[in-house]
């Protein structure tokens, strides 16, 4: 075997790696949601002054990317329940049957199946947001999105800063609009996914 035959079967391991390795990283991938650091995050102008803030704690769920193919899903679960101003009195208000009614719609869930990118990053996501037992179309829009290695726990995470803004009417929300309590609300969304 001469140098020249083994050094181009070398460039021709490394070329069939390479190609593999491309294939591999074209396959979907799943992530499960990270849940100390996905949070959704809630906020509504408060008498044209300040804006009230409120977050819900406990998401779960988990996302599918094929970042070479441009293509996604998720399946995101919210605990209506867990949502928390800091205020008790004003987390009372918000659970019953005025706004979230919890008793009835413990869950609010949305399911994305349109993704966007730049590249192999993520910019937006459309999918149906269900609440109250009404579903309605959103788009989140990333203000930020990235994926890397975390050494501690020995797997890859992906997660961004996502946001939108939905009229909480269109899910039957209505208490206090003829008030002057507004009708948008602004969702902030910080998601990390852990790849399984």
């Amino acid at each position: 075997m001469t140098l020249k035959s083994v050094k181009t079967g070398i460039a021709t391991a490394i070329a069939l790696s390479s190609l593999w390795a491309g294939f591999i990283y074209a396959e979907p991938v799943r992530y499960d949601i990270e849940p100390t650091h996905t949070f959704v995050n809630v906020e509504v102008t408060h008498s044209k002054t300040s804006t009230t803030r409120a977050r819900f704690d406990q998401v779960d769920g988990f996302i599918v990317l094929d970042r070479k193919a441009g293509t996604g899903q998720a399946d995101i679960a919210i605990n209506a329940n867990s949502i928390s101003s800091g205020i008790p009195d004003f987390d009372a208000h918000l659970k019953n049957q005025d706004f979230l009614d919890v008793a009835k719609a413990p869950t609010a869930k949305f399911i994305g199946t349109d993704f966007s990118f730049d590249g192999d990053k993520v910019k937006a996501l459309t999918g149906q947001l269900t609440m109250l037992g009404k579903t309605a179309p959103v788009t989140l829009t990333a203000s930020n999105f990235n994926c890397y290695d975390n050494a501690r726990m020995k797997a890859q995470i992906c997660g961004g800063d996502f946001e939108t803004t939905i009229k909480r009417s269109q899910w039957g929300m209505t208490w206090g609009i003829d008030k002057g309590i507004p009708d948008d609300v602004r969702l902030l969304i910080q998601i990390e996914a852990i790849r399984k």
